[in-house]
């Protein structure tokens, strides 16, 4: 919920969590450079939540500190200055000039824990989990910040929502290519993980025409589908697979079928990596600090169960999700981000806390940090055909809105 702070901001941290996507050092700049242009100090804390988690408070502030000039911090620095002239032109590149990680720090492994931090490992399972939350706290106040600025998915931005809870200045911006986070419509990365996963699978077309394949192509979508299904509508793939609705594979083998019945006899699919299969598709090692543990590649999974029932097809399973991580973003990417940065600025200059930046309906708004109580976004039922595994446009364009 939203708070407001009584004593105006100093300083502030930034960090970027979970997979890194285009766009995210486009809100980086904007942030510091209207930071720099307030008075304000801000801090780039590396790897995530990491960064914060692990600071050693017995090295000082000078022993932490990471300086790309000095080989010597660039495994052990845990938190660089940010200024308007080291981030002049960092929104031209990829990735985050942050770095990221998945940690948790209510749940860190004890496997994990650095030298320093051993002694919360006394009297704990091997292989379990302990919450460093103090630490967090303890190493906010060690570097003299106000708050701080949370750039990630659900699972990066859930923490920041714990640290609101405690009455820690946070504000949120939502990065993920799974377009999924609760409370906002967009999400940075998503137009361009679209875009990239359009000029590949048109590159590719020409391989599977001229050998009569039906490629399977991978796509983001843990548990929802808004990545493949934007791709599946702008490449005209013949069939979708998403985790909101179930999966008739025996029925999918048929319309794979017919969907060869052309000159080139090649099909294809476009599925997320979370697609319901109507089954469960086998999961492989123990689960990460947020609790979900990786999947076999469903694309592979799904080759083989087709390949049993059309043994002459000849299927070829194709994972695109780093691909559409790589690079500059695209123009629609870094608008987003420089706006959603801005709105956060606007917000911590008026002191309002403990809030994410949001676009909904066109309008852009701030929000509550979505918690793990609130479940990711969900694709519409209604924009998906379940029966031809297909997008549906049957209620587009339904709605009756008069001029003025």
């Amino acid at each position: 919920m939203p708070a407001q702070l009584a004593q105006p901001i100093r300083s502030f941290g930034i960090l970027t969590g979970g997979g890194d996507v285009p766009g995210l050092n486009a809100a980086i700049k904007t942030l510091v450079a209207r930071a720099e242009a307030a008075g304000i100090r801000v801090t780039g804390l590396r790897g995530g939540w990491e960064g914060i988690t692990f600071l050693d408070r017995a090295q000082g502030q000078a022993g932490t500190r990471f300086d790309p000039q000095d080989p010597a911090t660039w495994e052990s620095g845990t938190h660089q200055p940010l200024t308007r002239l080291n981030t002049r032109d960092i929104d031209r590149q990829g990735g985050t000039i942050l770095q990221s990680t998945r940690t948790n720090p209510a749940r860190v492994g004890i496997a994990d824990l650095p030298a320093h931090l051993t002694a919360y490992a006394a009297g704990q399972p091997t292989g379990g989990r302990v919450d460093l939350t103090a630490e967090v706290l303890a190493n906010l106040a060690f570097l003299e910040l106000d708050g701080l600025v949370v750039i990630g998915g659900d699972d990066t931005l859930s923490y920041g929502a714990a640290l609101a809870a405690q009455g820690v200045p946070v504000w949120g911006i939502a990065k993920t290519m799974d377009n999924d986070v609760p409370g906002t419509d967009y999400c940075i990365g998503f137009q361009t993980a679209i875009s990239r996963a359009a000029e590949l699978i048109g590159r590719i077309r020409s391989t599977a025409a001229s050998h009569r394949e039906t490629v399977l192509f991978r796509l983001f979508g843990r548990d929802a589908g808004f990545t493949a299904l934007e791709t599946a509508v702008v490449t005209g793939a013949d069939r979708l697979l998403i985790p909101e609705m179930p999966t008739d594979i025996d029925r999918l083998a048929a319309a794979i079928a017919e969907d060869r019945r052309n000159p080139q006899r090649y099909s294809i699919v476009v599925l997320s990596e979370g697609a319901n299969l109507g089954r469960a598709v086998p999961e492989e090692g123990p689960a990460d600090a947020y609790g979900h543990r990786k999947k076999t590649n469903v694309a592979e999974f799904l080759a083989g169960e087709l390949s049993v029932r059309l043994p002459s097809v000849r299927f070829l399973a194709i994972d695109v999700t780093y691909v559409l991580r790589s690079g500059e973003p695209e123009v629609y990417d870094k608008q987003m981000a420089i706006a959603y940065a801005q709105l956060v600025m606007n917000l911590l200059t008026a002191g309002t806390h403990g809030v994410m930046a949001a676009h909904r309906a066109g309008a852009f708004l701030y929000t509550d940090i979505p918690s793990k109580q609130y479940p990711a976004r969900r694709v519409d039922p209604s924009t998906y055909d379940a029966d031809a595994y297909r997008p549906s446009f049957a209620r587009l364009g339904d709605h009756y809105a008069p001029q003025g």
